[in-house]
């Protein structure tokens, strides 16, 4: 029946799509999965917590599990902080900011961030065409595929958010599932995590069958 399944709500990567989580799947009789999309800040000084919020107004059912890869791992956390959750998962992502590698926290001291070229996404079609190489297609192809939020003010407003996290404390109640070659989020600086061999910062892609046997033997 309804009531006795278990609602999950997925949110995905930095400017990705909720098509990032096709590849996943569960038992139709025991889950109810439901994908959220990132809305807009309002501002570009929206506190993370504020959008947290207005994250959770699309949460309808109660006491879910919430589930995030990378960025979206962090608003996940922010969003267990304002409704009652069953679960936290974290998929290729960090528990608290000690989690982030050097190479980031410099990029935050240094403010190298704000050179980052957040209008060029907007025109990614443009200069997909100049790809060359069938690897270098098929990245293209990847990206055009599940990188469907290509707002500036989005990807200025979220690459701020990751680099200044302030949460220091690790929340209780987290499962944390981390690639062994995930170069954005290091490994080596994630403690109390399930590792997936050969996972890389996109395993929630081509790892989906592990990674969805890991979540449903959690919480089952």
């Amino acid at each position: 029946m309804e009531q006795k399944k278990t609602h999950i709500y997925f949110v995905p990567g930095l400017a990705a799509s909720s098509k990032i989580f096709e590849f996943l799947k569960f038992p139709e009789d025991s889950f109810k999965l439901h994908f959220l999309e990132w809305l807009l800040p309002v501002s570009e000084k929206e506190k993370i917590e504020d959008y947290a919020k207005r994250m959770c107004n699309l949460v309808t059912k109660e006491n879910p599990v919430l589930v995030g890869v990378s960025f979206g791992g962090i608003i996940v956390q922010e969003m267990s902080k304002h409704i009652q959750v069953k679960k936290i998962i974290l998929i290729s992502s960090v528990k608290n900011k000690y989690e982030l590698p050097k190479r980031l926290k410099l990029i935050k001291n240094t403010k190298a961030y704000k050179l980052f070229p957040s209008h060029s996404i907007k025109n990614f079609e443009d200069f997909s065409s100049y790809a060359f190489g069938d690897f270098a297609k098929k990245r293209v192809k990847l990206y055009k595929e599940y990188l469907s939020v290509r707002n500036a003010n989005y990807l200025d407003w979220s690459i701020y958010n990751v680099l200044h996290w302030k949460q220091e404390e690790t929340l209780e109640n987290i499962l944390h599932i981390q690639g062994e070659d995930d170069h954005i989020f290091p490994i080596k600086h994630i403690k109390n995590c399930i590792p997936i061999k050969n996972g890389t910062h996109i395993m929630v892609i081509n790892k989906a069958k592990s990674i969805s046997k890991i979540i449903i033997e959690a919480l089952t």
